[in-house]
């Protein structure tokens, strides 16, 4: 019987993945997404996609999207050195679109690339979720490991401290036994 074994090469994933979470930031405690990055992902114009989004605003509440204020902005250009350098000088501020507003860019742009894009950016949202879930968990779990070598390290030392207060007791000076001459 011939067996084949296929190996799945993910490295391809693993790259597109990587490269979706690069243009994920964090902005007024939120992870989001700018429109402009989203439109090229989408490789859509920003003016259709923001168009599009203004066209079906009742579909994006404030959790879904939000625009950055002058402030916002300038604070993201002086931090981050990954964006374009024409994005930089743009006179118009950008949306900020969280998981839940991407999911719903999917059914506000219909073509065939936006929804494709649009299932890549929800498993890249989730991945990094998932790593985010899993730090904390790993941290939680290290904390307590801690704690617990504290603890028993206090254990360890005061034993420790018995058996040298014992020793110091057989060490004193003993009288010797036997009968005494005055």
């Amino acid at each position: 019987m011939d067996t084949n074994i296929i190996i799945q090469d993910n490295t391809n994933e693993a790259a597109k993945f990587a490269f979706i979470q690069s243009k994920i930031y964090e902005i007024r405690g939120k992870r989001v997404m700018l429109d402009f990055e989203l439109a090229k992902i989408y490789e859509e114009e920003t003016r259709v996609l923001k168009q599009a989004v203004r066209r079906n605003i009742e579909r994006f509440p404030y959790d879904f999207m939000f625009e950055l204020t002058k402030k916002e902005w300038n604070e993201l250009i002086t931090n981050c050195d990954k964006l374009q350098g024409n994005i930089k000088y743009s006179p118009t501020t950008p949306l900020a679109f969280t998981r839940e507003g991407v999911a719903m860019l999917s059914g506000v742009l219909r073509s065939q690339k936006a929804i494709e894009a649009n299932i890549d950016i929800m498993r890249a949202f989730v991945i990094l979720s998932d790593y985010v879930f899993n730090y904390a968990e790993l941290n939680h779990k290290l904390e307590n490991f801690m704690l617990e070598t504290i603890i028993q390290f206090s254990e360890i030392y005061q034993i420790l401290t018995e058996f040298a207060e014992q020793k110091k007791e057989l060490e004193k000076p003993r009288n010797p036994i036997g009968f005494k001459q005055s």
